[in-house]
């Protein structure tokens, strides 16, 4: 550092040098050489005192710089000792932790062997001991064989057989207190029962419409039908769901079911088993396919004779296929398909006394309970679920509108669903046009096939004998034998808990396997 600011100083004199002789010799030229040489003398004294007091003072500057760096660098040098001497201290206080945790593995590993040898001492004696119990065990079993005078299996027969005679005494204790119990509970369940039945009693009625008649050549074709160990007539009620009630009347069969459609697949194809003659499973199988094609049909025409009548014309075909479906629907016993048609008639004529127009009018009249066809598969309500059939068949909108609105589940908007609600009102209201018995009825019937479909594993589901016996179909697949206990229990309290009914309900869950073969 001190020889930088004596270079400096040499550069700065030698500056200072070149501008005095400059300036000295253009002072020369003016002046005298004496007076010239005065002059430089005084200038040269003055430069050097200049450039020693420089010199002296870069000395001075450089020495107080150098002292601070080597009192900083000490400070430093002292910081790096002590940093030092306390890892050093802690590199210590490691190694003996190190230390003591390895002696104290030594020990424990000493106490562990010798706890082995003691463990494997306990074990030796503990099996010399097994040994002696299980030679005086067996030397005791003799003694008591000896003494008994039986052997020790004949001694386990004789205390199965006692226990099970006190437990056969014990249960039939029981059993007589539940039938009393029972009986007292019977009792008061049966007169409630009887006067629920005499309070909710629909007379013919509800046999006209749950009830059809099959007549026969003879009372011969009865004992056919039926079939050996009744298995004709089983296969008929399950692939139908529909009751078949074979009694002492004379050359006739009746079909019960709440299930219009049902009711008539089973009562054509029972026709024409008895007029073919050929009646076994796989021919009841095949004829009631075979017929269920041709009522399919017949609800395809029944829905284009309904359009065909009121004169609407322009309707999807699959939206007049849902329609054919109400002829097998009815409303509190009205219906459902002429309903509907009455209500399309009643629609046009209040339209052309209002000058609205015509068609229109009698198109959402007629597909005003379209909803009906389907509420059993889709909730909500049939007006809602109506209008959106409607819509998804491309209807115009005020007629979506009017359907959705004839029952006030929408705020009705335009006239047409005003005259709507008005004819749905007409219809059902006049003298003889409904009863609520047999829709309270069906509906119940209904809800009870819901409960056993709903569960997992099942077909499909009967209710017969006017809903006091359920029949279920389930998959052989899903369900094994065993299974079909636990799942008839299951549906029996689901139905408990979920329904309301009179008296009670039999459950019967059937679990069918086939095996088909082809001889070629």
């Amino acid at each position: 550092m001190e020889i930088i600011y004596v270079v400096i100083l040499i550069f700065f004199a030698l500056a200072v040098g070149a501008g005095a002789g400059i300036w000295f010799y253009l002072y020369k030229q003016k002046k005298t050489v004496s007076a010239d040489a005065i002059e430089l003398e005084r200038l040269k004294n003055v430069f050097e005192q200049d450039a020693e007091r420089i010199r002296h003072e870069a000395r001075l500057q450089a020495q107080e710089e150098l002292f601070q760096q080597r009192k900083e660098l000490d400070q430093e040098i002292k910081a790096q000792r002590a940093e030092l001497h306390a890892l050093e201290k802690r590199l210590l206080q490691k190694e003996n932790q190190l230390d003591r945790k390895e002696e104290g593995l030594v020990q424990k590993e000493t106490e562990i062997r010798q706890k082995e040898k003691e463990v494997n001492r306990l074990e030796r004696r503990h099996e010399e001991k097994n040994r002696e119990y299980d030679n005086l065990i067996v030397e005791q079993k003799r003694l008591l064989e000896k003494m008994a005078g039986m052997s020790n299996e004949e001694a386990k027969q004789y205390l199965l057989n006692k226990i099970e005679v006190e437990v056969r005494q014990d249960a039939a204790i029981l059993v007589k207190k539940i039938e009393q119990e029972t009986k007292e509970i019977a009792d008061k369940k049966a007169k409630e029962i009887i006067s629920l039945a005499i309070s909710r009693y629909a007379g013919d009625y509800v046999a006209e419409k749950t009830v059809s008649s099959v007549a026969l050549p003879s009372e011969e074709m009865k004992g056919r039908i039926i079939g050996r160990e009744g298995r004709n007539i089983r296969a008929l009620e399950a692939i139908t769901g529909v009751d078949l009630i074979i009694d002492d009347t004379p050359e006739a069969v009746l079909l019960s079911s709440f299930n219009p459609v049902r009711r008539e697949v089973a009562r054509i194809a029972l026709e024409r088993l008895i007029t073919d003659g050929r009646i076994h499973p796989a021919r009841i199988e095949e004829m009631v396919k075979k017929v269920e094609k041709e009522v399919d049909n017949a609800i395809r025409e029944a829905g284009e004779q309904a359009t065909f009548d009121v004169g609407v014309y322009g309707i999807n075909p699959e939206l007049i296929r849902i329609l054919g479906k109400l002829k097998f629907r009815t409303s509190y016993a009205q219906n459902v398909l002429q309903h509907s048609i009455e209500v399309a008639f009643l629609c046009g004529v209040m339209a052309s006394e209002l000058g609205i127009n015509v068609k229109k009018a009698k198109r959402a009249g007629l597909l005003h309970d379209i909803g009906k066809a389907v509420d059993h598969e889709v909730e909500g309500s049939h007006a809602i679920i109506g209008a959106d059939l409607a819509k998804k068949y491309g209807e115009p909108p005020d007629v979506i509108h009017a359907i959705a609105a004839h029952h006030e589940d929408v705020k009705p908007e335009t006239v047409l669903a005003v005259l709507v609600q008005a004819a749905d009102a007409l219809s059902g209201a006049r003298p003889g046009a409904r009863r609520e018995t047999l829709e309270s009825y069906v509906k119940r019937l209904e809800e009870l096939e819901a409960v056993a479909t709903s569960i997992p594993g099942v077909n499909k589901s009967y209710a017969i004998q006017a809903g006091r016996e359920i029949r279920i179909m389930v998959d052989s697949g899903r369900v094994s034998d065993a299974e079909t206990s636990l799942l008839c229990k299951d549906i029996a309290k689901k139905i408990e808990t979920q329904l309301t009914y009179p008296g009670q309900i039999k459950v019967v869950v059937v679990r069918e396997t086939r095996n088909v073969e082809y001889a070629k």
